[in-house]
């Protein structure tokens, strides 16, 4: 009986020491420079001249409209 207890000890500790929860430090660097790429992307797209060009067109579309 005390043997079976140590040997469901020792998996416990084993299992606990093995398991790998969440990211390192390594994954989280490359998931920050990923995030930082993919927002430096959508900046250029959104600042772009087409997008301005479009949205100043809905803008002055809409305000221009008779009520």
């Amino acid at each position: 009986m005390v043997q079976n207890m140590i040997l469901q000890v020792k998996s416990r500790l084993m299992v606990a020491a093995v398991e790998d929860d969440g990211m390192s430090t390594a994954e989280y660097a490359i998931g920050t420079i990923a995030a930082a790429a993919f927002g430096a992307i959508l900046y250029t797209v959104v600042t772009g001249d087409s997008i301005v060009g479009a949205l100043t067109g809905i803008i002055d579309r809409a305000l221009k409209t008779a009520v």
